[in-house]
């Protein structure tokens, strides 16, 4: 007998017993260590920084997480997973942009960023169901584009909800005093 069929499942037909569902919510200004701790093992993942470097981005990201709340441009999600265990969470940036003419002329653009779903539970929509609901929240306001930069984890999840490469270049200026 299988563990499924112990459980009173016969094969073919669903599990008859209630599925716990995870919960996506706003943060709150409770959740900022979270958010910061969250942000920080996402540039763990990403590589090439050391401790000191990510210690001295945790203190100003937390600063400008306020500040940027405070102005109301700054919305993060957090997803739980029963009872209440925290397992993934990602933020929606209303960021400052220029004029342009079109459909897109808005005093900002929102900006996703600081992705992170932890390793354990990747492979199963958490970070999709983040992205749908900053996509969801930002369709309500009225915007009519989102954008982010994907790490190389998160580029296939941006790909099958229908985010596309941009014509964004860069130039990276390696002689440049290292900011913060």
């Amino acid at each position: 007998m299988t563990p499924r069929q112990a459980r009173g499942a016969r094969p073919g037909r669903p599990d008859p017993r209630p599925v716990a569902r995870r919960r996506l919510r706003p943060a709150t200004a409770r959740d900022l260590d979270l958010l910061v701790v969250h942000r920080r093992r996402m540039w763990e993942e990403i590589g090439g920084f050391t401790a000191a470097e990510l210690d001295r981005a945790d203190g100003a990201y937390r600063r400008w997480v306020k500040r940027e709340r405070r102005a109301h441009r700054f919305r993060a999600y957090v997803v739980e997973e029963p009872p209440g265990r925290p397992v993934a969470s990602g933020a929606l940036w209303r960021s400052p942009a220029q004029p342009r003419p079109g459909a897109l002329a808005r005093e900002s653009m929102p900006y996703l960023l600081s992705m992170y779903t932890d390793p354990a539970e990747r492979g199963r929509g958490i970070a999709s169901d983040l992205v749908r609901a900053m996509v969801d929240w930002a369709r309500a306001h009225g915007y009519r584009r989102v954008y982010l930069h994907a790490s190389k984890l998160g580029r296939s999840v941006y790909a099958r909800l229908g985010f596309e490469d941009g014509n964004e270049m860069r130039l990276d200026l390696p002689d440049a005093a290292r900011g913060g």
